[in-house]
């Protein structure tokens, strides 16, 4: 799911034309691409070290050749991207990269760097509109390269969504299908309290009977699955189950004693 040529080449405008100034080195570049904001830069560090990367050289052909353009200090030109030899490394640097990258973002850096991008709603907004514009996720359906192209998980619907068109080149495989649950997990403060608002099909301003939505039925799941408040037997022999029963006929309350400082029931 790597850009094509043609996008490496036209699909990264910007205000002006540093990508292809050789400054800022291959990830910076890389991850600049239109469409790619959702790609985190992947520190040097992490990289270089060899247990990070542990398992990876038999799934990528030309690995050394693939790390090697990763931590080039340079970025490509459009030369480079017009030699043929130069374009079959770049994409087995793309694969490297990718996998590289869904091990980067449950690391302790790797998480601070994706909730930054997720206060800023950089990966994108829930398209349900009763969402409100939840910011969304990314993942990927599955952890082998180039089978899905990255998809949005919206924490508060709990849905999966397909990216909006100029991100279609991104590799589900840079996120993998664990990392929304392991994000929410790390930083449970960000789990939307407020359920999602279900949809209320109407005729002329009356409610379909027996009409429910799916988000309708999660939440009257929910509420069934919901354990019953036990009910407390008192000392006369009555359920108490909210604490508030009236006295037995012919009887009164117990007054409080005093006793030093304390109130004793």
């Amino acid at each position: 799911m790597e850009p094509t040529r043609n996008s490496l080449m036209h699909g990264a405008d910007t205000e002006d034309d540093d990508e292809y100034s050789g400054e800022g080195g291959w990830i910076n570049w890389y991850c600049s691409l239109k469409g790619h904001e959702a790609i985190a830069e992947i520190d040097e560090e992490f990289l270089k070290d060899n247990f990070n990367l542990f398992g990876l050289r038999s799934r990528v052909q030309f690995y050394e050749h693939g790390l090697e353009m990763i931590l080039s200090t340079e970025s490509p030109d459009e030369e480079d991207l017009l030699d043929s030899e130069f374009v079959e490394i770049y994409r087995e640097a793309v694969d490297l990269y990718a996998l590289a990258h869904a091990r980067y973002i449950v690391s302790p850096r790797g998480l601070q760097v994706m909730r930054a991008k997720y206060l800023k709603s950089m990966f994108g907004s829930c398209p349900r509109v009763n969402c409100d514009w939840q910011a969304v996720l990314p993942c990927g359906p599955t952890e082998e390269l180039r089978v899905s192209t990255m998809r949005l998980y919206c924490p508060r619907c709990e849905q999966l969504y397909c990216a909006k068109s100029k991100k279609v080149d991104v590799d589900g495989a840079f996120f993998g299908p664990s990392f929304p649950q392991l994000f929410l997990q790390t930083y449970p403060n960000l789990i939307p309290l407020d359920p999602p608002r279900p949809f209320v099909p109407r005729v002329f301003g009356f409610k379909l009977h027996g009409r429910h939505s799916l988000i309708a039925r999660k939440l009257d799941e929910y509420a069934d699955d919901l354990p019953a408040a036990p009910a407390i037997e008192d000392d006369r022999g009555g359920n108490r189950g909210d604490g508030a029963d009236s006295p037995l006929p012919g009887t009164q309350d117990p007054q409080p004693m005093q006793q030093g400082t304390r109130v004793i029931l």
